[in-house]
């Protein structure tokens, strides 16, 4: 079972690496860009800025979420649900990835909140097993 979550884990990690690349990659090709900042006047119409928060939603969610996993890996959640739970929250990050580049909407919720809320159950079913396993 571990295997198959370090796995998950690994998947999250590169998921994240690779909006690093893009959203400092984009930002990067465009005229005047400095290094650090990102141009106020940009918005969800503009990709630098949609790469951009992509990136910054995963530096708030996913330290949350591994530090969650890790924590249970240390108690010794071993279960299929702990497994399920990796996986879903990495497939829900990739998929509101693709639907934060690929849809520029102010509206709220958007199409990728559902798989932000998919994350944060994936979240809480990783919590209360944590839990589960610190009073057994």
């Amino acid at each position: 079972m571990s295997q198959i979550v370090f796995g998950g884990i690994w998947v999250i990690l590169i998921t994240v690496f690779i909006q690093w690349l893009i959203a400092s990659g984009s930002k990067a090709k465009q005229p005047g860009a400095v290094p650090g900042k990102i141009n106020e006047s940009l918005s969800h119409n503009s990709f630098v800025f949609r790469a951009h928060r992509t990136f910054q939603n995963s530096i708030e969610n996913v330290p949350f979420f591994l530090a969650a996993a890790f924590l249970a890996i240390f108690v010794g959640v071993d279960s299929q649900w702990f497994a399920i739970s990796v996986w879903v929250f990495a497939f829900a990050r990739i998929i509101h990835m693709l639907l934060y580049y690929g849809i520029a909407t102010e509206k709220n919720p958007s199409p990728r909140s559902y798989f932000f809320m998919i994350g944060v159950i994936a979240n809480a079913v990783v919590l209360v097993q944590v839990a589960i396993a610190l009073v057994a």
